[in-house]
């Protein structure tokens, strides 16, 4: 199945797909599994944001999302009545995409698959014990248990996560206090709900259309007390008809399920050689509809890192600067989540703090910019660990047109190796970075005071200079040392 210097990924969910793509562009070997028998056809997820989307783009595959369906300019932060404007954000994809979870993953399936790597399907890990050397694993297929030692294991097993049990890692944050209920359905008469919120007598009920067939969303006031216990169709009519104050009837359903708004976040990303990424190691109200996108980020973030790590060239604290990114980026995740669940609630003491924020919104400039980066994560940055005031330095660099050799090309297209990328784009002469970094000599017409910059794998800028802010060649180096292990002689 493996072996010692393997990197194992349980879970092929969109965090483990898109984590061991990335591991395996880096060079490492990796094994994916997974205990299902094959791919559930069932997902809570419709959306792919901004920030997932620029992700991809580095990668050379958002088109092949991109072509599933439709692109949407404008989302919701609180008030359905006041969405954002996405097309404010700085971004090269300003919309959202909306895509089922289940095609997401399917895609990313097939990529992976052109990589070389396949999914192990019915492999459930069940144990694991770790040492400094490497992992222990109990896996379970067939009815037969096989254990193995692999290098590293990341657990993208979901919200309860096996591997975040089994390695001991706390998930402290907040129970569920309140709970909802979606159904895939049909409609016996379709015009008898229309699409987006209805507001009924007791209540107010979502409604997404499907291919096919509708999704309903439901607050769901007086859960069982077994809150595992299924949700059937007689249930569901009931809370819908009770709360429209009217009878829509329901047929063909297809999906039913229950869901809280748990706050959790693990106390550990990286915990020696096991790590967590998306589910595993957050879980967060349904507003926003940011699952699947955090997980991508938490897996792009990830790669470059554990597998330089793994092949033995990664500097000091690579590998647990995971933890410190993403670990931050949860929290603020979750605090925006809250914020947006409280507002978007039917706590009517709050209609004026509403009223008062969509005015902000609309009023004042910058607001819904600053609020739509916010809530797709286009606004991430992690500190570079060297000075600079430049606001691209620790985000996302953007996808600059540029020419190099005479031929023209993309920052996003230099990034598909996902490999640290150093641009060297003006007059002054800047050092070579070795071969653990494409250096490539550029020019950037639409950015002409452009000096240098150096992008991590991620995408994410760790050094830029200017001619109106010309940075020190020694900050260079020492980003170059920090994130990649590079010596240079200046």
């Amino acid at each position: 199945m493996s072996g010692e210097g393997t990197i194992m990924v349980a879970g092929a969910g969109p965090a483990g797909l898109m984590l061991a793509a990335e591991l395996t562009l880096a060079g490492a070997e990796v094994t994916v599994l997974d205990g299902l028998p094959e791919r559930s056809p069932f997902c809570r997820g419709f959306n792919l944001n901004a920030r997932s989307l620029e992700l991809l783009d580095r990668r050379g595959i958002a088109g092949r999302f991109l072509a599933e369906g439709p692109t949407v300019t404008a989302s919701m932060f609180a008030d359905p009545a006041r969405p954002l404007d996405l097309t404010q954000m700085d971004s090269g994809h300003p919309y959202v995409l909306g895509i089922a979870q289940t095609r997401v993953e399917e895609l990313l399936e097939e990529w992976l698959a052109e990589l070389g790597v396949k999914v192990r399907w019915g492999h459930t890990l069940i144990d694991l014990e770790q040492d400094g050397d490497g992992v222990e694993v109990t896996v379970e297929s067939g009815g037969r248990r096989q254990r193995t030692r692999v290098a590293y294991l990341v657990g993208c097993d979901g919200s309860r996560s096996t591997v975040r049990k089994r390695a001991g890692i706390p998930f402290p944050g907040t129970p569920a206090t309140s709970y909802g209920v979606l159904a895939d359905v049909e409609l016996a008469d379709p015009a008898a709900l229309p699409f987006g919120v209805t507001h009924g007598e007791r209540g107010a009920v979502f409604v997404i259309p499907r291919p096919g067939y509708v999704r309903i969303v439901l607050d769901d006031p007086e859960p069982p007390a077994d809150r595992d216990e299924p949700v059937t169709l007689p249930y569901f009519q009931r809370l819908l008809d009770d709360q429209l104050g009217r009878r829509a009837e329901l047929r063909e359903p297809r999906w039913l399920t229950r869901f809280g708004d748990a706050a959790r976040l693990a106390g550990r990303y990286v915990s020696g050689r096991v790590m967590l990424a998306g589910d595993a190691a957050h879980i967060h109200p349904p507003t926003g509809a940011v699952g699947v996108n955090v997980a991508l980020a938490d897996a792009v973030n990830l790669g470059w890192k554990l597998a330089a790590t793994a092949l033995g060239h990664a500097p000091a604290g690579l590998l647990n600067s995971y933890h410190e990114e993403r670990h931050e980026a949860g929290e603020r995740l979750l605090a925006t989540l809250r914020a947006q669940a409280a507002l978007a609630g039917h706590d009517q003491d709050l209609a004026p703090v509403r009223d008062l924020f969509g005015q902000l919104v609309e009023r004042v400039p910058g607001v819904g910019k600053y609020l739509a980066e916010l809530a797709t994560g286009v606004s991430t940055r992690y500190d570079p660990k060297i000075p600079g005031d430049h606001p691209w330095l620790g985000r996302l660099a953007p996808d600059l047109e540029l020419t190099v050799d005479g031929r023209r090309t993309s920052v996003a297209e230099l990034l598909r190796p996902a490999r640290p990328l150093l641009l060297r784009l003006g007059d002054r002469p800047l050092p070579e970075a070795g071969g653990r970094v494409d250096t490539r000599d550029a020019r950037c017409p639409a950015w002409p005071g452009l000096e240098g910059l150096l992008i991590r794998p991620d995408g994410h800028t760790a050094w830029v200079s200017t001619t109106s802010d010309p940075q020190p060649t020694g900050t260079l180096a020492t980003a170059l040392g920090t994130w990649f292990g590079v010596p240079v002689t200046l």
